[in-house]
């Protein structure tokens, strides 16, 4: 299974979101550290879960991150997380 989609099942599964975005931006970041020829290093992930509501940014990062962190062990090297409470811009 490829890394997004393994990404996005652990979220939806989790956190039971109303929207989900897992964004391959490996190619981005060609040359830089954690990067593979292959790709699937490097994510940009929006998230808009009830689960986020009353939590602050860096408990919610926690939290995604906690849940991705067989996917770290895996290759996984870096994400940039926009994490929203429903009605959150």
């Amino acid at each position: 299974m490829r890394m997004a989609d393994r990404i996005r099942e652990k979220l939806e599964q989790a956190l039971a979101p109303t929207l989900v975005e897992v964004v391959d931006d490996s190619a981005r970041h060609a040359g830089h550290a954690g990067h593979r020829e292959a790709g699937e290093t490097h994510f940009n992930i929006k998230v808009v879960s009830a689960a986020f509501a009353g939590q602050g940014r860096v408990a919610r990062h926690r939290q995604v991150n906690a849940l991705l962190a067989q996917e770290f062990a895996d290759g996984l090297h870096a994400l940039q997380l926009t994490l929203l409470a429903p009605g959150e811009r």
